[in-house]
């Protein structure tokens, strides 16, 4: 059975042109600057994504994680949004592995405020306070919403103006992109460093990219190495990324599109909450308004071929991707009626 699968834009299927990519590509020893195809992708990302160098890691949370690594001294402070999915999401690899302490801010629906981070600046000099030694954004966040280009000027510029650098987990940068009308480098311009996933919307099978100056993505490329991400014959992974950037990031309008059309759908059903203009990129979120038996929900579902994600306190998310047609976007939306209108 071909499922209809919207619990996540991370299980999406490489592409037919990916795969092909993958069986030609040329490869080497990338530990060794060897593998031409690595070469190129990294040449290519850090071209969309306006810095000096990049970098081929294994993930996204790798990226992040790598990315405080080589920004930070043990001991440092970073600030960053208490729902931003370093906290959330990545099990605590930037104490345990980085040696920091996260300092975070609350935030309105994933933007942070400049004028909160610049209070949390440690000033000046006093033996008991952490060095503050990064700040994290998040674009788009992992709330399926994306930040202003303005909020992220102002930030930048108190991080300037404080002589601290700033990291961007960009793992969605291009469906940012997309939604604010503009390039990738536009909304990395305002960070120091960036991660950007090429799996998700992007379809690669596996692969993330931390780009910035040539001289942070040197001292990354070590730690890379030091944290077990140095990588050999890695040409394969990065064929697929190529593509990834040359060719997917140019559909993602699809995506958005028919997520929207989706969230217009479900909220002219009863018992659903849609914020339809917060439907920024490929992610609807809904709150199931009243008693609903899951089982019963999940089991419609899957009878509909559908999978997804149970709802989590009355919240549900479904995601398209390249593999969601609007075809299938009516059949969810069916099979979700079917059940709530009973």
């Amino acid at each position: 059975m071909q499922w209809i699968d919207v619990r996540s834009d991370t299980v999406t299927q490489p592409t037919p042109r990916m795969r092909e990519a993958m069986a030609q590509a040329v490869v080497g020893d990338d530990v060794y600057g060897d593998d031409p195809t690595v070469r190129q992708l990294e040449a290519l990302a850090a071209d969309k994504l306006g810095k000096e160098a990049a970098l081929l890691v294994p993930s996204g949370t790798f990226g992040n994680l790598l990315a405080i690594y080589s920004h930070c001294q043990r001991g440092d402070e970073v600030i960053l949004g208490d729902d931003c999915h370093i906290v959330w999401h990545e099990a605590g690899g930037a104490a345990a592995v980085a040696g920091v302490q996260l300092r975070a801010i609350a935030s309105a629906d994933g933007a942070l405020p400049p004028e909160e981070i610049e209070q949390r600046i440690r000033k000046g000099e006093d033996i008991h306070w952490p060095r503050t030694g990064l700040i994290c954004l998040e674009n788009a966040h992992s709330n399926g919403r994306v930040i202003p280009l303005e909020t992220m000027a102002k930030t930048a510029a108190i991080a300037r103006r404080h002589r601290v650098p700033v990291h961007l987990d960009g793992a969605r940068i291009f469906n940012a992109a997309v939604r604010l009308g503009c390039d990738a480098r536009d909304i990395a311009g305002h960070a120091d460093s960036v991660m950007c996933c090429l799996s998700k919307g992007l379809a690669a099978p596996i692969g993330s990219i931390l780009a910035g100056s040539a001289d942070f993505i040197a001292r990354a490329r070590k730690h890379r190495k030091m944290l077990g991400g140095g990588l050999r014959q890695a040409g394969v992974i990065a064929a697929p990324g190529i593509i990834a950037l040359e060719e997917m990031t140019a559909r993602l309008a699809e995506d958005h599109a028919n997520a929207r059309y989706l969230a217009e759908r479900l909220a002219a059903l009863p018992c659903v909450d849609v914020r339809v203009d917060d439907v920024h990129i490929n992610m609807v979120w809904f709150r199931l308004t009243a008693d609903i038996d899951t089982a019963e929900l999940m089991g419609a579902l899957r009878q509909a071929g559908v999978l997804a994600n149970p709802p989590e306190d009355g919240l549900m998310r479904i995601v398209t991707h390249w593999q969601i047609s609007r075809d299938h976007i009516d059949l969810i939306a069916d099979a979700l009626e079917q059940v709530l209108c009973a």
